[in-house]
């Protein structure tokens, strides 16, 4: 369990196909940034981009986890070098600042838009027309690991389909410490849904069928 508030932006320092190709999944090698790993041991879990990964191997500033090829069917961002967001896994005695985050990615959204609205940024998000039921105005969404709160949602029809846009206002200090400084418009992100969302679609719907 995670709080999707990024501890550091670390960076996948090398990609190597596991024993039996690529259709087996990648061995990720990354810097841990400012991560501390002294109380990480083999086995504990890691948020990479808001995806639960399992530590295999590490070293005082680095670690390795191994991604299924249907882990990265699903995800955006681990499957070649570059930046990442970071989180260790939640302990009871820490506070949760954002909010419960399984690091299982629901799907992948669309960034619609990324600009300066004064000294904040707007995201703009376009996702899944089956995520839609899950989006609401003040509720939470994880994007690439990272807790943040919609602030404006449509259900639209697209020329493509059905999706649900939504927007985030993102402060200069979710800016600093996170990657999110890197999208543009066309980036894909992974969405995780609210938690607690989850669970009140599934009472919901048993029964109706």
């Amino acid at each position: 369990m995670f709080t999707g508030i990024v501890a550091a932006v670390g960076k996948i320092s090398s990609v190597q196909p596991l024993e039996g190709g690529l259709d087996a999944g990648v061995r990720l090698d990354i810097d841990a940034g400012g991560l501390p790993l002294a109380d990480v041991a083999l086995g504990d879990s890691i948020a990479i981009n808001g995806a639960c990964m399992t530590v295999v191997a590490k070293t005082d500033s680095a670690f390795s986890v191994d991604v299924s090829r249907e882990s990265l069917n699903c995800t955006v961002g681990l499957d070649a070098p570059g930046e990442v967001n970071l989180e260790k896994a939640l302990t009871l005695a820490e506070r949760l600042g954002g909010h419960l985050v399984s690091g299982h990615v629901d799907g992948l959204g669309l960034v619609h838009r990324f600009e300066a609205v004064g000294e904040s940024w707007e995201l703009v998000i376009d996702a899944p027309h089956d995520l839609a039921k899950f989006l609401a105005f003040k509720g939470s969404v994880v994007i690439n690991g990272v807790s943040l709160t919609v602030n404006r949602v449509q259900d639209l029809d697209a020329a493509s389909g059905k999706l649900c846009r939504f927007s985030i206002n993102l402060i200069p200090h979710t800016i600093s410490v996170t990657t999110l400084k890197h999208l543009r418009a066309g980036s894909k992100v992974n969405l995780e849904i609210d938690l607690i969302a989850r669970y009140v679609e599934r009472m919901l719907s048993v029964g109706k069928a």
